[in-house]
């Protein structure tokens, strides 16, 4: 990963810092199996140039949702907080574990309270889903459950995610997950998931121009384009 050219706007360029990301993990346990896969995930961000930003939700404890609460109290302090660890970041990626083949309440509890803010913070934000588990399907029906309403929120959630099955003997060394087929899997994913954020975040001129990143401009009479007004 390397830092990129803001190639939008007049044709000049602009160097821009490393990606951020924002990495949750979903549970609020310290030995959880999805907090190290967190840390996992923030390393990978870290050995490919970026800058990780980890975080559990145990940091931004929040009561149950409650539309009374919110009209007397306003939104509370944790979900201010993590709205603005949120809109920090270039993207979010974020460890969940699966609760009875769902996510957590309390990921879900926070996410309902931050999606209170106008504007709404997830709104077309990068995300990436990841899980870690014991049981044979790695947490994957949690992940689906999650995409749900990050995705009805308007988040741009990573067709790809990765789950990691009996995770609790795969985790055990900390700093590499066990299996090497299994790592390569994890760190190719993380890197893809940031050179899509780098291309929708930093080359605004691709929602403008049908092009092809080859080093050469593209001819007008066998390349498709769409020129900007």
């Amino acid at each position: 990963m390397v830092t990129a050219a803001d190639t939008g706007g007049g044709g000049g360029t602009a160097e821009r810092g490393p990606l951020r990301l924002f990495v949750l993990s979903g549970s609020r346990r310290a030995d959880s199996l999805n907090t190290r896969l967190a840390a996992l995930a923030g390393a990978a961000v870290r050995a490919h140039g970026g800058i990780a930003d980890l975080a559990s939700v145990k940091d931004f404890e929040v009561p149950d949702y409650d539309g009374d609460l919110e009209a007397t109290d306003g939104i509370p302090a944790g979900a201010i907080r993590f709205r603005e660890r949120l809109e920090a970041a270039d993207a979010f990626v974020m460890a969940s574990p699966e609760y009875n083949a769902s996510l957590p309440g309390v990921l879900k509890n926070l996410i309902d309270w931050t999606s209170r803010f106008r504007p709404q913070p997830f709104n077309e934000r990068q995300g990436l889903l990841i899980s870690a588990s014991p049981s044979m399907v790695g947490g994957n029906r949690g992940l689906w459950a999650l995409r749900v309403p990050l995705e009805h929120l308007g988040a741009r959630i990573y067709p790809d995610m990765f789950s990691l099955a009996t995770a609790h003997s795969l985790l055990a060394g900390g700093d590499r997950i066990a299996d090497e087929t299994l790592q390569q899997r994890f760190e190719a994913n993380m890197l893809n998931f940031m050179n899509l954020v780098e291309a929708a975040t930093r080359y605004r001129c691709v929602k403008k121009a049908w092009v092809e990143y080859l080093g050469e401009r593209p001819d007008l009479t066998i390349d498709r384009t769409e020129l900007s007004a």
